[in-house]
């Protein structure tokens, strides 16, 4: 079916007119979801709230956005500081790379306790030898 007026072509919002100023938020590539740029508890967000997924974009320093990777990286597992502060680690499925992300106070806690728990669901592992660590 044609156009009733092919002349005339709709004009298109730029996209820091749509979302605000750049830098203001990003969408996560795992859960497509609008994610802000400001995070309680940490000066960098590094990944999305709801599912704990992130971009391999800091080479070393956290904010430093120099990885030239850019590869998407799941939440693989979680660590503790010897202060009680949780860290996410995140696996790249690009590169292949490992990084230790401070949790935001706005992370999803199930999500978060999913990953602490999945060791206990491992079978080849007995819980007994998780247990006495």
């Amino acid at each position: 079916m044609p156009r009733r007026n092919p002349s005339r072509v709709r004009p298109q919002r730029r996209k820091r007119e749509h979302h605000g100023e750049a830098g203001d938020a990003f969408r996560c590539v795992g859960c497509r979801l609008d994610v802000p740029m400001i995070a309680p508890g940490t000066a960098h967000r590094n990944h999305c709230p709801h599912c704990l997924t992130s971009l391999h974009v800091d080479h070393r320093i956290p904010g430093d956005r120099r990885a030239a990777c850019r590869g998407r990286m799941t939440a693989l597992s979680v660590t503790v500081r010897p202060d009680g502060e949780w860290l996410i680690i995140h696996h790249c499925q690009s590169c292949g790379g490992l990084s230790a992300n401070r949790i935001a106070g706005d992370d999803n806690a199930l999500a978060l306790l999913r990953i602490a728990v999945r060791p206990l669901s491992d079978t080849r592992l007995p819980v007994s030898a998780l247990l006495s660590l």
